[in-house]
């Protein structure tokens, strides 16, 4: 009989800004974001102080100096951020082998293997974390990657949430359908609309009915509002494309705040390639929007170098297709399948 998984999701407490308060400890008691400083900048995480000001990721700066007039706001230094995430990772494999990383602050751990229990794991994990690289790490303990993952967000910051097997249908039922892994905006209004805000309301359809709601994915939201995730931990999956997406919390009304908007996430981009891709050859360049009335869009063209010229061409293209305001915008690469003895192309980055 096969054991029940023992799956570990730790996810650090707003990293990018607790790695600022590490290295600038006078910060630490203050409210602070990193991002954009302009006033058409966007925050890309805060700190706790500031979070009690409502101020959030994703906000544009002129929104959060309105809610919080002595927010300090710091540059995005992903270089320092790598490095403390790379630490982190040395001490999540001091474990078990079967990491899945989801970006440089969050993964997932597979330690059905070991001996201890899971949140004696977890616990041990966050201790070290803390010891070792002065930043706090909330955990999620369960049986698999979508309770684990919504768990670690339940006693957040510096705690942990333990969902064991038996528990699984309790914890899920009173869950807000949003919190399903897959489910956005269009799916939670079309929810709203059939008066489903719980999982539980959710468990009252059958697969029948949930196809004919939501077609294919229908099929899977029977048995994920379930707390039923068969996924494993991938420590070795090869990416097949890397990108860099944000959500506003102020919708981008024109071009021009769009291109601004390009300009930032492509050095993000490049630096993200730099360090987790410099060897892969890449085959695709991909601009992709929402607007605010939820449509999205894709553009993209062939091509080796990720150059900024080639991505104002494709949110030119992505643009003109509606004009309306823009309130996600993403870009990134699409990598060639990587074929035994094919030459790889170094990028001029």
């Amino acid at each position: 009989m096969q054991a029940t998984r023992r799956i570990i999701h730790i996810d650090m407490d707003c990293f990018y800004a607790a790695c600022e308060m590490r290295e600038r400890p006078h910060l630490a008691s203050k409210p602070i974001a990193v991002g954009g400083s302009s006033g058409r900048g966007v925050l890309t995480t805060c700190n706790y102080h500031a979070r009690e000001f409502g101020v959030r990721s994703a906000m544009p700066v002129f929104k959060a100096r309105e809610l919080c007039p002595d927010l300090i706001i710091l540059p995005v230094r992903f270089e320092l951020y790598r490095a403390i995430s790379k630490q982190v990772r040395e001490i999540f494999h001091r474990y078990t082998n079967l990491v899945e990383p989801l970006s440089l602050d969050e993964a997932y751990l597979d330690v059905t293997h070991l001996k201890q229990r899971g949140a004696d794991i977890a616990t041990e994990l966050r201790d070290t974390i803390r010891n070792e690289t002065g930043l706090t790490a909330s955990a999620g303990v369960a049986p698999n990657k979508l309770i684990a993952k919504i768990a670690s967000d339940w006693n957040k910051p510096d705690g942990q949430c333990v969902v064991s097997p038996s528990r699984v249908l309790e914890f899920m039922e009173p869950l807000p359908v949003r919190k399903i892994w897959g489910v956005g905006p269009k799916s939670a209004a079309r929810f709203a609309e059939l008066g489903i805000e719980t999982c539980s309301q959710l468990q009252q359809l059958d697969q029948t009915e949930l196809a004919r709601q939501f077609g294919s994915f229908g099929l899977e939201l029977y048995n994920l509002c379930r707390g039923i995730d068969d996924r494993s931990v991938e420590p070795n999956r090869i990416r097949k494309s890397m990108s860099c997406e944000h959500t506003f919390g102020k919708d981008l009304e024109t071009f021009e705040a769009c291109e601004a908007q390009l300009e930032r996430q492509h050095k993000e981009l490049i630096d993200d390639l730099r360090s987790d891709a410099p060897d892969r050859q890449i085959a695709k360049l991909v601009v992709k929007l929402k607007f605010s009335d939820f449509q999205r869009t894709t553009a993209e063209k062939a091509g080796r170098q990720p150059e900024l010229r080639a991505y104002r061409e494709l949110l030119c293209e992505a643009w003109g297709r509606s004009g309306e305001p823009v309130r996600l915008l993403g870009l990134g690469v699409r990598f060639a399948e990587a074929h035994r003895g094919a030459e790889q192309l170094e990028l001029s980055l």
